[in-house]
């Protein structure tokens, strides 16, 4: 999948599977961006701490949840211009969810949510890309911020913006992210058979850590 944002272009390059990560998918992304690189910092998502992506559906009679912890992406800050009115020149991210190791933990609701609905042999995965819009300062370090651009799933993007915290940890960050996806707007079909029953909108949370990217001496 090739997302380009209208604040900037993020191309993913190509994947290949960690083996120190237990196989997750690798996701190499190139960031173009404006302004001072001096001032800046790459950071990469840790795939070597916890991680999860978490997706609830409540319909009427039934709640459930898909997991996977294969999240991936990059993101390029400068926190010295963080602020509750902007993110900072050239601040963009990349970020993306394979499809295809969501589980829900029942096998057959599995196969029909990859296979007859998000349809993962066409469309593996879930991106988005933009930019950070504003970040307002929390306590110890810490930010929300607001990021603004394309969330792709099924072949379709909308423009989103979300909100998420930064906590620090180390030398990175832990982000968290809870926003809200309509499978309509996505060309997913609704499905109601039995066993999987799902609303139409359904509530995403992310939890990963971001480290710095080293820099070439």
């Amino acid at each position: 999948m090739r997302l380009t944002t209208k604040v900037g272009t993020i191309v993913k390059l190509h994947s290949v599977m960690h083996p120190a990560a237990g196989g997750v998918l690798v996701t190499l992304a190139l960031l173009t961006a404006v302004g001072p690189a001096s001032a800046q910092q790459e950071y990469r998502v840790d795939l070597t701490a916890e991680r999860s992506v978490t997706f609830t559906s409540s319909a009427s009679i039934e709640e459930f949840e898909g997991v996977t912890d294969r999240i991936d992406g990059m993101v390029r800050l400068d926190t010295s211009a963080l602020n509750a009115e902007s993110g900072g020149d050239g601040t963009e991210f990349f970020f993306e969810v394979d499809l295809t190791s969501l589980d829900t933990g029942i096998g057959l609701r599995n196969r029909h949510m990859r296979d007859n609905y998000l349809e993962v042999k066409e469309h593996p995965f879930a991106a988005f890309g933009g930019r950070v819009a504003r970040a307002a300062p929390l306590s110890d370090g810490a930010y929300r911020i607001t990021v603004q651009g394309v969330f792709g799933v099924h072949g379709v993007e909308q423009d989103r913006a979300m909100t998420c915290d930064l906590s620090p940890v180390g030398a990175g960050y832990r982000v968290q992210c809870t926003f809200s996806v309509l499978l309509s707007d996505h060309d997913i079909e609704i499905p109601s058979v039995m066993f999987l029953k799902l609303n139409n909108e359904v509530q995403l949370n992310l939890d990963f850590r971001v480290i710095p990217v080293e820099r070439e001496q």
